[in-house]
């Protein structure tokens, strides 16, 4: 069982809170009297619940308990976020379309969450050194420290790096919000963010333990620093879009970065004892994720830590992504995170993933289960119907499930040494080969006679590379950020939509595919009445419904995919507006 997740709530203490609290602008953050701080940072337990203050801005509707989870992650050719009646809405639909102002009404809160995240972090780095215990206390104090001041530099580069992958270029603050002259900056270029960063993470490496030196729960471990870093490298070393001129570039020294990456997870695959991957892909996310578990073998390296059954602390996991649970007319839950038809089909069918990752039913009050159209297939790894340990009645109105959002998992380890290795080789060494392999000979049980031949040249190692992560981490927040990172979100959307008409047009490779699919009524399961690969049959057997298919497709829904999305601009969301009247020095992204 989990125990960090439950502990959160109680270490963060009525003293912590008013200490750390954030006021309502950004960086707006009240100074920490002497005496405060004091009392903080007087010995490990009280500097331990400073740092859990930080943790605390991760999770909760305005961090990853939906809003960077699953508002900011769509739409890409792999999910999409919710269709709108009206347009523009000013809400979450417009994020997904890429038609937010700078007014969005879910802009504004996770802005300064994560600058409040930041601020937390920044006093937690500046006095825990400064502890009298932490030079001179005993080995335990010391040990446990070192790893709070680990942490605290962990989670503020976590911080900075969805800054900028969300907004680009933003205000950078290394002190404490009492030690500036004036909380109203300039932004700094994102690349000296993630200089610095990436320097922060090497020190933190040296602090933090292993996995297995502590006590299992949801804290940042070494393993969960060198992913990170080698995460955050890989897009210093990608493209990254000017938000003052709209370019959309990386430097010239790139290659350096992307060696970061190769040694880091290098590393981390010589320490297969700490992480490595589950068996089995389904039951990562049923067995573990949804069961309220930590994995055993450490492949989920970072996740954040959901409890409360609030928006303060939990997280809507399997409440706006997953399938809805149904009795006649009343339906609970969102599923307003659905799959794009070709991504479906761009799984090979005996891919595992497929199924784990796009969920084909609304499920009955009874257990039985309903087939979906193929344009409403909600995302799947984050199901109420999985979630134990405890279950969640089928008719419960409740929106939040303490379901924790993973970060990194060892997979992404595997995947990203694969893509180091191959841009720094000019083609895939015989390890790159092999960490791809693995990801992908998980992804069909285990049977290396359907998971094909692996490229060995740069561009065909790339494009197996990518795909392989297009399958790997759906519905988990990282398709997009990868194609932006690759200078290939637009080129990919518009290659999306044109696929999307040949499937509508019934064009190959699309062309046998059924328009409608029949399943048998009333089981727990789905039972397919037909091939999902071949022309429906013109009778419905008995005992089966016929659910429209390929032909639930339309012209409206190709059109509507990114459906704003311009290049050199909707790779960033716009500043909020409050932020920018809290600052004059704050200017707005390009194009906004």
């Amino acid at each position: 069982m989990k125990k960090f997740r439950y502990s959160i709530l109680g270490l963060l203490c009525t003293v912590m809170l008013t200490l750390l609290n954030s006021c309502k602008k950004y960086l707006d953050e009240q100074p920490v009297s002497a005496f405060s701080t004091e009392a903080a940072f007087s010995n490990v337990n009280t500097a331990t619940s400073a740092v859990l203050g930080i943790y605390a801005r991760l999770a909760g509707d305005s961090g990853y308990g939906i809003r960077l989870s699953m508002y900011y992650t769509v739409d890409a050719d792999d999910f999409v976020g919710p269709a709108s009646n009206a347009s523009p809405d000013n809400d979450r639909r417009d994020i997904a379309r890429y038609q937010a102002t700078a007014q969005n009404a879910q802009i504004e809160a996770p802005f300064e969450n994560l600058y409040t995240g930041i601020e937390r972090a920044n006093i937690c780095i500046k006095y825990i050194p400064q502890m009298a215990a932490y030079t001179s206390g005993s080995a335990s104090d010391q040990a446990a420290l070192k790893r709070l001041y680990g942490e605290a530099l962990t989670l503020r580069a976590q911080f900075y790096f969805e800054l900028m992958r969300n907004w680009g270029d933003v205000p950078a603050q290394w002190e404490p919000s009492a030690d500036q002259p004036t909380l109203n900056i300039t932004r700094t270029d994102q690349k000296v963010i993630y200089d610095r960063i990436l320097n922060d993470l090497l020190t933190a490496e040296s602090l933090v333990p292993w996995r297995t030196e502590v006590v299992r729960d949801e804290r940042i471990t070494k393993g969960a620093v060198k992913g990170l870093r080698a995460r955050i490298a890989l897009f210093r070393g990608g493209y990254l879009l000017n938000t003052s001129t709209g370019q959309v570039d990386r430097t010239s020294d790139y290659q350096k970065y992307y060696q970061i990456t190769r040694d880091e997870c290098n590393d981390l695959l010589q320490r297969r004892d700490q992480h490595t991957l589950n068996s089995s892909f389904q039951n990562l996310f049923k067995n573990y994720v949804d069961a309220h578990t930590l994995d055993p073998t450490g492949e989920i390296m970072f996740e954040v830590a959901m409890a409360g059954g609030s928006g303060i602390a939990d997280s809507k996991l399997g409440y706006y992504d997953g399938p809805r649970s149904v009795n006649g007319s009343t339906s609970l839950g969102n599923s307003s995170i659905t799959a794009v038809p070709t991504y479906f089909y761009a799984f090979d069918q005996n891919d595992v993933r497929r199924d784990v990752t796009i969920c084909p039913y609304f499920f009955n009050f009874d257990g039985t289960k309903t087939l979906q159209r193929l344009i409403g297939l909600p995302s799947g790894k984050f199901r109420r119907d999985w979630i134990t340990n405890p279950s969640i009645p089928v008719n419960s109105a409740s929106q939040y499930f303490g379901i924790n959002w993973p970060i990194l998992r060892f997979a992404d380890v595997l995947l990203m040494y694969a893509e180091a290795d191959n841009e720094l080789n000019s083609g895939p060494s015989a390890a790159a080969i092999s960490a791809l392999r693995e990801v992908r000979l998980r992804g069909f049980n285990g049977d290396a006679t359907k998971i094909g031949t692996i490229p060995t040249d740069k561009t065909g190692f790339f494009t197996a590379l990518a795909n392989e992560r297009l399958f790997e981490f759906g519905g988990e927040g990282i398709r997009k950020f990868d194609l932006i990172r690759w200078n290939l979100f637009n080129s990919t959307l518009t290659a999306t939509r044109a696929n999307l008409t040949a499937m509508f047009n019934k064009q190959a490779p699309y062309n046998n595919l059924p328009q409608t699919m029949t399943y048998q009524n009333a089981q727990q399961t789905i039972n397919y009445g037909s091939s999902l690969y071949a022309p429906s049959p013109s009778t419905v057997p008995t005992g089966y419904t016929r659910v429209n298919w390929v032909s639930s497709l339309t012209t409206t829904y190709i059109t509507s995919v990114a459906q704003y999305f311009k290049p050199g601009h909707s790779e960033v969301l716009p500043i909020p507006q409050p932020s920018i009247d809290a600052n004059p020095l704050l200017t707005q992204n390009f194009g906004y």
